[in-house]
Order: structure tokens, then C-alpha cells, then sequence
């Protein structure tokens, strides 16, 4: 339940042996983590679409190296899918 609060560029830092203090820290640090990608020159969407499309596949390669958690096929077809998705949006010509 306390995860949420302390999220930091993603990774979850387990809360139940934290003081209170790296919960506060931590909420700043993921409001700041999502206002910061606004103030951005390039194009808003495609900034994300860039974040979204590498977070995808980095956390399912995470699980297979860290957790030991083998993806399951629709998994890989899905960030497959959000890949392409990515690629199309940011490197169409225009």
C-alpha cells in the first residue's frame, strides 16, 4: 500500500522498513518525475511514446534476468506491439 509513494524513476523502494521521511522524498521525486517530461521542446507525445516503448521491454527484461520470470508469449507480442507503435510515431517522415 505505501509502495506508491515511494517511487523513484520506477523502481519501487520498499516502504515498510523506510522512515517516513523517504515517503514524502519520494512522492516529490515522482511529481517532479512527471512534470519535468512537459517542459520538454520536442514533440510532448512522442517523448512519451519513447519512454512508454522502453519501459515496456525493460521491465519485462528485468523480470526474465532479475525475478527469474520467463515472459509469457502474449507479453512479448504486446511489447512488440508498443515497439512498433513507437517506431511508427517517432520516426515517420513528416
Amino acid at each position: 500500500m505505501n509502495d506508491r509513494y515511494c517511487n523513484f524513476s520506477g523502481i519501487i523502494l520498499p516502504c515498510s522498513s523506510i522512515r517516513n521521511w523517504w515517503r514524502r522524498f519520494g512522492g516529490l521525486i515522482l511529481a517532479i518525475y512527471g512534470i519535468i517530461p512537459t517542459f520538454q521542446p520536442a514533440h510532448f507525445g512522442r517523448v512519451y511514446a519513447a519512454y512508454g516503448g522502453i519501459f515496456i521491454v525493460s521491465s519485462l527484461i528485468w523480470g526474465f534476468v532479475v525475478d527469474k520470470k520467463d515472459p509469457e508469449i502474449y507479453e512479448i507480442i504486446g511489447a512488440l506491439i508498443a515497439l512498433l507503435g513507437f517506431f511508427i510515431m517517432f520516426y515517420m517522415p513528416r
